[in-house]
């Protein structure tokens, strides 16, 4: 049998909440995120740790949870600007801060699919392989997908 849900919860809910956060932008969003992917997860428990890899089940209903949620729920949604993460010391913060929203803006504007690709190949180190595994989706998809979100980002970055 595998680990209980519990045990799983309480070490590995603050990665699952980073996860999530990357992905939305928003602290509260985040939370709702993890919270509606550990219900999906409780729900099917005896399935889930019996997985080769449970972390990687329960990431991918993360994913998919934010992914889903835009189907569900209005677009005129905006995340914030990430207070939560400390800001490394440069020479002028008012210019990181206009940088940091800048960014966060172009990535709130990306299809929530391709926001996903981005935050799981740069912000969770993950290869093409495994971010199609969580996708349920091929890693010609997920480097497309990874190339027109760059593409974009470029081209709004251009503007700046």
């Amino acid at each position: 049998m595998g680990v209980d849900f519990h045990e799983y919860v309480a070490s590995r809910r603050q990665p699952l909440l980073r996860l999530a956060y990357l992905l939305t932008g928003d602290t509260h969003l985040a939370e709702d995120v993890v919270q509606t992917a550990l219900l999906q997860a409780f729900r099917q428990w005896r399935r889930v740790s019996r997985a080769d890899q449970p972390d990687a089940y329960v990431r991918r209903m993360v994913v998919n949870a934010f992914i889903d949620r835009k189907r569900r729920h209005s677009s005129s949604e905006a995340p914030t600007a990430p207070a939560d993460l400390p800001a490394t010391p440069q020479r002028d913060h008012t210019d990181d801060h206009a940088e940091r929203s800048v960014m966060w803006r172009s990535l709130a504007g990306l299809p929530r699919v391709q926001r996903a690709v981005l935050v799981l190949r740069f912000y969770e180190d993950l290869d093409d392989a495994r971010i199609a595994e969580l996708l349920g989706t091929s890693p010609s998809t997920v480097r497309s997908n990874a190339s027109r979100a760059l593409a974009t980002l470029r081209k709004e970055w251009t503007r700046v």
